[in-house]
């Protein structure tokens, strides 16, 4: 039934409260599942503060590495479990990220953890996990994950 399960992930311990459920559904299914980081341009300057190119680019390489580092840890995990993983980091917004990854990698589920924010705190921080439901085509499991972090 889930060949294909998307994992959106963002480094944090809510985001990676959604591993043990994906690891169920690998096994039961025996499916492959696809650890997605979206990385945000986000370039915000301090007041009077200037940035050279080069030093975006060394930020922006540092990120990349550090990112990678991050889902072959986490593939490593899952490998060792006999679960078949792959891994894929994106550019751009995240909601579409993740939604344009869902499509192309034939994904038959995403499962991702919400952060649990209602009210004014969602709608001024915004929310991954309601974009996605908005947009997406397919099965979506959401947990709502609660904790620090």
């Amino acid at each position: 039934m889930y060949k294909n399960i998307l994992v959106p992930l963002d480094g944090s311990k809510r985001a990676e409260s959604i591993l043990p459920h994906v690891e169920t559904l690998a096994r039961s299914f025996k499916g492959k599942v696809i650890f997605f980081v979206a990385i945000e341009p986000v370039l915000m300057l301090e007041y009077n503060e200037i940035i050279g190119m080069s030093e975006f680019m060394e930020k922006n390489d540092y990120l990349k590495e550090k990112t990678a580092a991050y889902l072959d840890s986490l593939e490593k995990k899952f490998s060792q479990k006999g679960i078949e993983v792959r891994t894929l980091i994106s550019h751009g917004s995240a909601v579409k990220a993740i939604v344009d990854a869902a499509e192309r990698e034939n994904a038959d589920l995403v499962a991702m953890a919400s952060h649990g924010r209602t009210g004014l705190s969602r709608t001024f921080y915004g929310s991954i996990a309601a974009g996605v439901l908005q947009r997406i085509d397919r099965p979506l499991l959401l947990i709502r994950s609660r904790g620090d972090e």
